[in-house]
């Protein structure tokens, strides 16, 4: 151990997907030639602290505490797992590590990815590694979450956390070329209304269902998925202009699309809320992530923010403080003294 830092500590921000999800899997962007995705980091955050260790693993996440001597134990507890399969692809020698993270759990903001990108950072970081590219550390956290869930999974949740700002990432052939979108952040945060409708959702499940449809040829999959394209590629011009209604307006479009996807995508949960916000005046909404519970992203204009907030928690959502962020993943050495 000696020669490593004594402590470590990384953030990085969950998002908010405003179109084009779940193209980010791999092949389906490269089936509708120039499609995006469009995402934004939020003041979401998961935190990771390393210390060093003489008494094996130990993994902290809020009262659940996971200890093992060999980091194939952290790897088979159903708590810890994700975190097991970093520790291990990095190498990392017994340490000693809390975990925090802001977001709801099964929360549609891209938490565990958010986590990941923090811990892969920290990690290397604790060994003493050259910083990857944002691209690298994208793409392992991406196979290792794939690898633990036994399904595909994209790339959309990563670059958000590495990178923050509002983004557009686009699925070209030979990789993902992303842009940092201009936009005023601060504005945005105050049109903007993020709230956990209070049931866990269960992303894998729901994407796997879509993936097989559309590489079976399912037709109107493959039409939703090109109005979800056509729609995030307009995105991207309405947020550059600023036309915050518009944003909201496509985020709707978005959604009726992606509810068609599969069964459970929508919930009765879910539609309720966007109604009850759309009828206090937002200008549109969906659901975040793969649906299926999680939380709900509204668009309005500041004057009726408070009428849609009560109409949300009078239906028992619990509004996120998740305004727009620019930070990027980031990582504070503590040497020994």
């Amino acid at each position: 151990m000696s020669g490593l830092p004594e402590r470590v500590r990384a953030r990085a921000c969950c998002r908010v997907d405003l179109a084009g999800g779940t193209l980010d899997i791999w092949p389906l962007g490269l089936l509708h030639p120039g499609a995006r995705t469009v995402n934004l980091a939020v003041d979401v955050v998961a935190r990771v602290e390393i210390r060093r260790s003489a008494n094996g693993y130990c993994v902290r996440q809020g009262e659940t505490v996971v200890e093992a001597a060999r980091v194939s134990g952290i790897r088979e507890a159903p708590d810890a797992a994700l975190i097991g399969h970093i520790l291990g692809a990095l190498e990392v020698p017994p340490v000693d590590l809390t975990v925090k993270t802001d977001s709801p759990r099964g929360g549609g903001l891209g938490g565990s990815s958010a986590l990941a990108i923090a811990l892969i950072a920290a990690a290397e970081a604790f060994t003493c590694r050259p910083a990857s590219s944002p691209d690298e550390r994208s793409a392992l956290a991406r196979d290792l979450e794939a690898r633990l869930m036994g399904l595909p999974t994209g790339r959309q949740d990563h670059f958000p956390a590495l990178l923050g700002g509002a983004l557009e990432i686009l699925h070209a052939p030979g990789g993902e070329v992303v842009r940092r979108l201009e936009v005023d952040l601060d504005r945005l945060g105050d049109h903007l209304v993020v709230a956990y409708t209070g049931s866990s959702h269960f992303s894998a499940g729901n994407n796997w269902q879509v993936v097989r449809r559309r590489l079976e040829g399912h037709e109107p999959v493959s039409e939703a998925f090109s109005e979800i394209a056509r729609t995030a590629e307009e995105m991207v011009a309405a947020l550059e202009a600023a036309d915050l209604e518009r944003v909201g307006q496509l985020m709707t479009r978005e959604w009726r699309a992606r509810r068609s996807l599969a069964d459970g995508v929508s919930t009765e949960e879910i539609e309720t809320l966007l109604e009850l916000a759309h009828s206090a005046g937002a200008w549109g909404g969906k659901a975040c992530g793969a649906g299926g519970g999680g939380s709900i992203a509204v668009l309005c204009s500041p004057e009726v923010r408070s009428a849609v907030e009560r109409a949300l928690e009078g239906q028992g959502a619990r509004l996120l403080a998740a305004r727009p962020s620019g930070d990027p993943v980031s990582v504070e050495v503590s040497e020994p003294a």
